[in-house]
């Protein structure tokens, strides 16, 4: 029998690239490079981690399938962060593995559903992740880090400087409709 994933869990699995994306371009880059706190990432070591989880999870699914062996979710993302310089790295080159790993291991899994057999969740030996849960985990993976980067650009936002407001008296022009009749 062919294996069934939740259709909605798997287009959002595939969405996430874009979701990414889109959450990146409410950020400014001057503030990529921030933490908020030595034990958050900035936006910048987000993003390379994502790829790396990527990656990883690319060569999982993949093993699962053919090997028909394990889904160890397990990755040690701090050690990887510290050792791999993400601070030196492209976060262009990181965007553009994240959206062609996940959009080949979203072909795979609709191929993979389609036609192939696996265990079900019922299946699954102790102690061992069902693609179910694997597929879970990183659906919400680039979402719950995007809500993070969030928080770390209001944190950042709290504690910039504002520019000062200009003296009064002086013409302020933000937009051709501020500019007085006759100037």
């Amino acid at each position: 029998m062919p294996y069934k994933m939740q259709p909605e869990k798997l287009e959002s699995f595939s969405r996430a690239p874009y979701y990414l994306l889109t959450a990146l371009r409410q950020f400014p880059k001057k503030m990529w490079l921030f933490e908020p706190t030595p034990d958050r990432w900035s936006i910048h070591k987000t993003i390379l981690h994502l790829a790396d989880s990527e990656a990883s999870a690319y060569i999982c699914c993949r093993r699962y399938i053919a090997e028909h062996g394990s889904l160890d979710l397990r990755f040690d993302s701090a050690r990887w962060a510290e050792t791999l310089g993400y601070c030196h790295q492209s976060t262009r080159e990181a965007l553009e593995i994240i959206r062609r790993l996940r959009k080949a291991t979203y072909g795979l899994l609709v191929t993979f559903q389609e036609g192939a057999k696996a265990n079900g969740r019922g299946e699954v030996p102790t102690g061992e992740v069902s693609l179910d849960d694997w597929l879970e985990h990183h659906e919400r993976h680039i979402v719950r880090h995007i809500v993070q980067m969030r928080q770390n650009y209001d944190f950042w936002r709290s504690h910039t400087p504002r520019k000062p407001a200009p003296p009064s008296g002086l013409l302020r022009v933000d937009s051709p409709s501020t500019i007085p009749s006759g100037v």
